[in-house]
C-alpha cells in the first residue's frame, strides 16, 4: 500500500546537507518537550553524525564541481562526494551500477576533484 499519490519534486542532498536538516529538525523538537525523538530520526541523525566528512558547503561544491565533468551526472556526483574515493578501485566501485564505465585518465580526472576536498 502506497501512502503518497504522487512524486511533487525530487532533489539530491549529500550526507553532509541531510545532516544540516536533520540538526535543525533535531533542534526543534527539543525545544517542544512534548514531541519525542521518534526512533527512526534518532537513527538517521546518528548515520549522518558518523559518515559526512564535508560541511554542507563543502559537499555541494564538490558536487557541482563534480558534474561539471562530461561523464558524470548529479546523483553520482552525489555519491562519489559521500564516499570520498581515494583510488581507483574505490571509485569504479560507484560505477558498478552503471552502464558506462570511465577509462584511467577520466577516473583520475575525477580524483583530482575529490582530492581538493578531501
Amino acid at each position: 500500500m502506497t501512502i503518497f499519490k504522487e512524486k511533487i519534486d525530487e532533489e539530491y542532498v549529500t550526507t553532509s546537507e541531510a545532516k544540516e536538516i536533520l540538526v535543525d529538525i533535531e533542534a526543534e523538537r527539543a525545544e517542544d518537550e512534548d514531541r519525542d525523538l521518534r526512533y527512526e530520526l534518532a537513527r538517521a541523525i546518528e548515520h549522518v553524525n558518523r559518515f559526512a566528512h564535508l560541511d554542507a558547503e563543502e559537499s555541494r561544491e564538490l558536487v557541482e564541481e563534480l558534474a561539471e565533468l562530461d561523464q558524470i551526472d548529479v546523483p553520482t556526483a552525489v555519491k562519489i562526494a559521500d564516499l570520498l574515493p581515494e583510488d581507483r578501485t574505490e571509485l569504479r566501485s560507484v560505477f558498478a551500477q552503471e552502464r558506462y564505465s570511465l577509462d584511467g585518465d577520466e577516473l583520475d580526472d575525477v580524483l583530482g576533484v575529490v582530492a581538493k576536498y578531501a
